[in-house]
């Protein structure tokens, strides 16, 4: 069903189909984004560019969480929920203000909702992909690609297929004792920031 994730009725009428059609909601990945652009200083940035990338990636992942959580509850038998956030939630990068301060939202919203649901047997988390070779990626050709995967202590850029595995294992039973937290899917690219690396 396509949806806009930006309006509450789109929304809603998305889990309605789904428990008329299922009854159910086991697992659910929020995976819509918006709000890349050419990046700027932020004073460059105009204010619409900025909404924008809130009302996609921040407010999106509230109202699916919203009524995805309102369905697990209805069943009463657990769930589990994964947002997509970016390593661009996990530290700053210069030029993409709005971008980067909708993925910090979501994690920080993951980790609130992880404690508000916790007792009711829902886990949610969040995943923080790196470089991942995404159609815009691809259609930079190949030079781009190889200074990318310099970047990345493994070496290479991410496939899609990484970090749908990553989802798949936050969704299964494998991953029963994890809620809260935000993982990480970047080859260890942020193993190697100041944030991550002290020397301590």
């Amino acid at each position: 069903m396509p949806v806009d994730v930006t309006d509450e009725d789109s929304v809603k009428n998305l889990l309605a189909g789904i428990s008329e059609r299922f009854g159910r909601l086991d697992a659910a990945v929020n995976n819509a984004a918006g709000g890349g652009r050419t990046p700027a200083p932020l004073s460059d940035w105009a204010s619409e560019d900025f909404d924008s990338a809130i009302a996609v990636n921040l407010r999106g992942v509230f109202l699916c969480m919203k009524y995805e959580i309102e369905l697990m509850l209805a069943t009463g038998t657990g769930a589990a929920i994964v947002n997509m956030s970016s390593t661009a939630g996990e530290q700053g990068v210069a030029g993409l203000s709005g971008y980067t301060a909708s993925k910090f939202g979501v994690a920080g919203l993951t980790r609130v909702a992880a404690l508000d649901y916790a007792a009711h047997g829902i886990r949610i988390n969040a995943i923080a992909p790196g470089p991942v070779l995404t159609d815009r990626l691809a259609e930079a050709g190949q030079a781009a690609q190889e200074r990318v995967a310099a970047t990345v202590p493994l070496g290479r850029i991410g496939t899609p297929g990484d970090v749908a595995a990553a989802a798949l294992w936050l969704c299964s039973d494998q991953s029963s004792f994890v809620t809260g937290t935000v993982l990480t899917v970047d080859g260890g690219r942020l193993a190697g920031t100041p944030a991550f690396n002290t020397g301590n």
